[in-house]
């Protein structure tokens, strides 16, 4: 009887703990839900919208550009400022800005407007994206931080998965504006879970790096904009040329800078880790192969079989909702099997899948053909997310957690970026729109050279280091 009295102090504290850890994941998870999620429902709605703004084509060009291009640009930026003002009064600032640019969104009447509430929608989420992570890693005990980290994962995971979706969904039962209005209450809730769980940290540096901030915003910005560019202008266009060149300038002036700054942005000893270097070639090969494949696949659905957006989302769902249960499983035992086992079977397991879609796709193929190759291919990134973002951060310093998150992060989103642009620019160069042989024809060769770039990949991670010198 005194045995088990003894007992149960110990096992209040355990469950007070698991309970907050719940409460933490809430509070980083549902943020990150709701950018992944904005940064592809409007896919599914853009006729629509279309329609009832009487925008142009340029126009929706940018309504999806509006946003990827400063949440890409700004992710380096925000963690920063965060290591430097807070990471959750940051946090909480991209979360409040998200919530009034959808309120925004919601109410436009022109193309301009929402245009310009989406670059905000894509700023704030800049804020948001990588602190989630930091913010997470900090407040969980260290022997727990992998399984949060893959729990964390697949609540990403599902917001890229769903995106098109719930777009979908959201189009044929409300009204377009909807898509934005359901992030107002979200994000409220959210507000107020990250004020009340989340704990404040900061990183290493007090003093701000100006130039630092301008010349890496100001380089991803050129960069992710030319590579956006690149398959519609034509990659040999002075418009193209001139901002892929100008951002590889500034890129190199900011890399130069950071060595000589004295509290810098980006401390590029974080670079001598091999652990952090090598996982960072993973993650842009990675995500420039599976995006850049997933583009081009959800629209072999609509353009050859004939589906409605919504149906064609459905479709990817085997492989798109897969890392939502692998993630989590993969944050479980990743300290038991090794990052880099998880990290490199991923990689294989992806690369599979993807070149087996390849393979498989003609203009009469049936979709029982292609299942088994999309789960196939969620099981890889499934297997990839969590491990990548644990490894980027066990690569590093405490106080550089931040930064690192926020570079990882930046390196994603340049990833799917050069991803859609090169695998668009194969399937331009092969076939196009003007029949479904002749999207077959572009589509086959350009998700070939996306299994490629991620088994090349696969091949980097086999020499990520081993779970005993994770820091190296």
């Amino acid at each position: 009887m005194s045995t088990l009295t003894m007992d149960r102090p110990g096992q209040h504290e355990e469950h007070k703990r698991r309970r907050n850890i719940g409460w933490i994941l809430a509070a980083v998870g549902i943020p990150v839900f709701m950018v992944t999620l904005d940064n592809l429902v409007v896919t599914t709605a853009l006729p629509v919208i279309r329609t009832s703004l009487g925008a142009s084509i340029t126009d929706l060009q940018w309504f999806v550009n509006a946003y990827t291009l400063p949440f890409a640009a700004f992710l380096l930026t925000a963690a920063a400022l965060g290591d430097r003002i807070g990471r959750r009064r940051m946090f909480i600032a991209g979360i409040a800005v998200f919530t009034l640019a959808s309120a925004a969104a919601a109410i436009a009447v022109e193309p301009w407007q929402l245009i310009a509430a989406r670059s905000v929608q894509g700023l704030a989420g800049a804020a948001v994206a990588p602190l989630s992570l930091t913010l997470l890693a900090q407040a969980v005990p260290d022997r727990m931080r992998s399984a949060a980290v893959g729990i964390w994962g697949g609540i990403s995971g599902l917001g890229v998965a769903v995106g098109p979706v719930v777009g979908g969904a959201v189009v044929e039962g409300l009204d377009w504006s909807w898509i934005f209005w359901l992030n107002v209450p979200v994000g409220v809730l959210a507000v107020v879970l990250a004020a009340t769980v989340l704990p404040e940290s900061r990183g290493g540096a007090v003093r701000l790096d100006p130039l630092g901030l301008v010349l890496s915003a100001a380089g991803m910005l050129l960069l992710v904009w030319g590579v956006i560019d690149g398959p519609d202008h034509g990659w040999t266009s002075t418009r193209v040329l001139s901002m892929l060149t100008g951002g590889a300038v500034l890129i190199a002036a900011f890399i130069a800078w950071q060595w000589r700054a004295k509290a810098p942005m980006l401390p590029l000893r974080l670079f001598r880790s091999r652990g952090f270097s090598l996982v960072n070639v993973v993650t842009l090969t990675f995500s420039a192969g599976a995006f850049g494949s997933v583009f081009l696949l959800a629209q072999f659905f609509q353009v050859v079989q004939g589906l409605s957006p919504l149906d064609a989302g459905i479709r990817t769902l085997p492989w798109t909702m897969a890392p939502m249960v692998v993630a989590p499983l993969a944050g479980i035992f990743a300290d038991r099997l090794g990052l880099r086992n998880l990290i490199v079977a991923g990689q294989i397991s992806l690369a599979a899948g993807v070149f087996w879609i390849a393979a498989a796709t003609t203009t009469t193929v049936d979709y029982s053909d292609l299942v088994i190759a999309f789960v196939l291919a969620g099981i890889g990134m499934g297997l990839t997310f969590a491990p990548i973002s644990t490894m980027a951060l066990a690569s590093t310093e405490e106080n550089l957690r931040g930064v690192a998150s926020g570079a990882n992060n930046t390196i994603r989103e340049l990833g799917v970026a050069v991803g859609v642009a090169v695998l668009a620019s194969v399937f331009s160069s092969n076939g196009g729109y003007a029949s479904r042989e002749s999207f077959v024809d572009g589509i086959v060769p350009a998700v070939m050279v996306g299994a490629a770039i991620i088994a090349v990949g696969a091949v980097i991670a086999a020499f990520l280091p081993g779970r005993k010198a994770a820091g190296s």
